[in-house]
């Protein structure tokens, strides 16, 4: 079966950010993901996860000014500075609170410059940021996320075969985040892609197209991805980043065949 982790920075959002890591565990899960912890403080961040006995599993490397449209900065020329102090200081998060899985933004290319020199960039800051994990002895894995180019027009790369020709730029302890959402949009054949990409798989993710919610609410089917899943013998977390169509609690009833759901309501084997 796998090992479910909630993404708290879409879900539980009916109490703030540091709640919700309680909320996550009265609910069943034993991790979590935060895609932007940085608002909080890494001792309170440790003092919540302490409490209920969670793990962190994933946060994403800052994306910049979001209301300027940035969406990472690690392919965006010019903001290379800019880039290596947010890695810093999201390795700082990440070291802190014992997360292993770091996805790095890479960001929208910008009007004006070739996707040719985003991309060099993009290397250029990620063989950085790979040199700098491997000299401070640190057990993070960076992961690289395609991003459709419906809910993020512009970004770096939308699929899977994109990533991992970066990948193979930067070095091989780059990993791929598979999002079954993503590829389902820019892909299609979900289930192929994985057995395919296996290999290169660090860390995986769901939510429903079309409109990024649970699983009872459209496609892919992900019962088959998450039998997939175990065949292959995955081992690591599976991150729940979905957006609840009502509230948290009503949109778990997919997960309780897993021992997922409201208190009270999680049924037993």
């Amino acid at each position: 079966m796998p090992k479910f982790a909630a993404n708290i920075s879409l879900m539980f959002s009916e109490v703030p950010l540091l709640d919700r890591i309680e909320a996550a565990c009265r609910c069943g899960f034993n991790a979590v993901e935060i895609l932007n912890p940085y608002q909080e403080s890494i001792a309170d961040l440790q003092q919540r996860l302490s409490d209920v006995d969670l793990n962190l599993v994933l946060i994403n490397t800052p994306m910049g000014d979001v209301k300027a449209g940035e969406r990472g900065l690690g392919a965006v020329p010019g903001r290379e500075m800019a880039f290596r102090d947010h890695f810093l200081s999201a390795v700082e998060y990440a070291d802190a609170l014992k997360v292993r899985k770091l996805h790095v933004m890479a960001g929208v290319v910008p009007s004006g410059v070739s996707l040719q020199a985003c991309e060099e960039v993009f290397v250029e800051n990620m063989r950085w940021a790979q040199a700098h994990i491997e000299q401070a002895g640190l057990d993070v894995d960076l992961m690289l996320e395609p991003l459709n180019d419906q809910d993020v027009p512009g970004y770096l790369y939308a699929r899977t075969d994109q990533a991992i020709t970066l990948i193979e730029r930067i070095g091989p302890s780059v990993q791929l985040q598979f999002d079954f959402y993503h590829v389902h949009i820019m892909e299609g054949a979900v289930a192929d892609r994985l057995r395919l990409l296996y290999d290169r798989i660090g860390h995986v993710q769901f939510s429903c197209v079309p409109d990024r919610h649970e699983p009872q609410f459209g496609e892919p089917d992900v019962y088959p991805l998450f039998e997939l899943l175990d065949s292959l013998d995955y081992t690591g977390w599976v991150g729940c980043e979905y957006r609840p169509k009502t509230n948290t609690l009503a949109g778990l009833s997919w997960g309780e065949r897993f021992g997922l759901g409201a208190p009270g309501t999680v049924q037993s084997d």
